[in-house]
């Protein structure tokens, strides 16, 4: 195939027209270089090692006699313009070493010829060899080929093998769409869940209906603790005291006689009497706080930091120090609740875009047992999510009901810095060397570690190695096999 690509150059470029030869690879394209070079005909590359002489290849790839290898991607978009006698001589010349996989691909080869009205022509040579043929074409074809006689390299022009590529195109682009289909299906099981957690935070980032977010949180841990552990008393109780900070609101005898719905309402009675109680006395214990630094120090801060801890971690919380003076500490409780429900989200949303990878990945084995992969995902995921939705109430729930001042010391409170914006023009991504230096490390330690650091990025240089059957290099006059090469 590639000799008879070659023997149709010669015969183009003898008639003066430009010639552009369409190559699915690189290593097709430096094959082809290869054997023009040995036909000493000139010519160019283009491909990706190339890619800073695109410009002046294209704009030189429509004169008289010109030959251009491309890949299918290097210089698309580009319009080659040709002169007048290019014109006459019959206009761009497109040869296509190989039919792609698409379609689309192809239309786009033969559109470079014959832009704005201007002459060519366009061939493509295909082999029965080539991976698209050998892959999806019948074998009835190179049967019908075997038992009409025909040799390797003849020339074969029949409408049946243009017939046979366009089908082997549409059962690789079928394949393709197949393989996009599915994936967006998957996408969409993601896209529904990420709606969900988005509407979420951006309530808690705005702060409108916060109010009603923590309600509902406090009501759905509520209801859960009561039907997880409905028969279970201890259980029951520890769960509460764990979980939400108080004393469960009936004794084992009266939980016997009570109806399930009954349980759950008392159970949120007392978590929303607990919940009011203690923000109110949040906002008691910092209103004096606030009050001392607003008249003392008013004009120094506008925003700024109080210490909130739930008992294991120590929360920043930032706040408009004018705003809690005005508001008696009502904005900081707030603010609170703002800055734990937006933790919560971010890391337990985090941890479920992980285990939805490994989920994924992990349902592809359904089909051994003739099952869906995608319905047992759909399915998975839907547990996973409702788990993550539980595990993010409980924890805002545990922490907002156990929170506290532990300071009450006017000298500890801080500005609240502005936040930064990431400045990510500065970053750069490369690939280290495994076992290299870390940034710094060489201006620190060792002196010589840098100049360490350059040798190994050198590229390795091979000396000419002495043939088994080449005279020894020491002189003696015998082979090296049978000299310092035993």
């Amino acid at each position: 195939k590639y000799n008879a690509v070659i023997v149709e150059i010669e015969s183009l470029v003898a008639k003066g027209r430009p010639v552009l030869v369409g190559t699915t690879s690189v290593e097709i394209s430096e094959l082809l270089s290869r054997m023009l070079n040995l036909r000493k005909i000139k010519h160019s590359v283009l491909n990706a090692k190339l890619h800073q002489r695109e410009a002046d290849i294209v704009a030189n790839a429509g004169q008289n006699g010109v030959v251009t290898i491309a890949t299918n991607m290097a210089g698309r978009g580009t319009d080659i313009k040709l002169p007048a006698e290019v014109k006459k001589a019959g206009g761009l010349a497109i040869i296509g070493t190989e039919r792609h996989e698409s379609r689309r691909v192809d239309r786009q080869l033969r559109g470079r010829a014959g832009r704005q009205g201007d002459p060519g022509s366009s061939v493509f040579f295909v082999s029965l060899e080539d991976d698209l043929m050998r892959l999806f074409a019948t074998e009835k074809i190179a049967g019908l080929m075997d038992r009409m006689g025909f040799e390797e390299g003849d020339v074969l022009e029949h409408s049946m093998l243009s017939k046979s590529v366009e089908r082997a195109q549409k059962k690789v682009e079928e394949n393709n769409f197949g393989i996009r289909k599915r994936l967006l299906e998957y996408d969409d099981v993601m896209n529904s869940q990420r709606e969900v957690i988005y509407k979420r935070r951006k309530h808690a980032l705005m702060g409108e209906r916060i109010d009603n977010d923590v309600a509902n949180m406090i009501s759905e841990t509520s209801k859960n603790i009561v039907e997880t552990y409905e028969d279970d008393y201890e259980n029951m109780k520890l769960e509460l005291l764990r979980v939400m900070a108080f004393e469960i609101p009936f004794k084992e005898g009266d939980m016997k006689n009570m109806r399930t719905n009954d349980i759950i309402d008392a159970v949120k009675n007392k978590a929303f009497e607990t919940f009011k109680r203690k923000t109110d006395r949040l906002a008691e214990i910092a209103q004096p706080v606030i009050t001392q630094v607003y008249e003392k120090q008013g004009a120094m801060y506008e925003n700024i930091l109080i210490p909130i801890t739930d008992g294991k971690r120590v929360y920043n919380i930032s706040c408009n120090l004018k705003e809690a003076y005005e508001t008696g500490s009502k904005t900081l409780v707030r603010s609170f609740e703002k800055s734990i429900l937006l933790h919560t989200i971010d890391e337990d949303w985090k941890e479920h875009l992980r285990e939805m990878d490994d989920l994924r990945q992990s349902v592809q084995t359904a089909s051994y047992e003739q099952k869906d992969p995608l319905l047992i995902y759909k399915l998975e995921s839907f547990n996973l999510f409702g788990t993550m939705i539980n595990d993010i109430n409980s924890k805002s729930v545990s922490i907002l009901m156990r929170g506290q001042i532990p300071v009450q010391d006017p000298s500890t409170v801080r500005q609240a810095a502005p936040e930064q914006k990431t400045d990510y023009s500065k970053y750069r991504t490369q690939k280290d060397e495994s076992g290299g230096l870390a940034p710094g490390e060489g201006s620190n330690g060792d002196p010589n570690a840098q100049q360490r650091q350059k040798q190994k990025l050198e590229p390795i240089r091979v000396e000419k190695k002495v043939g088994r059957n080449e005279p020894c290099p020491c002189g003696s006059g015998k082979k090296y096999k049978n000299c310092h090469g035993q």
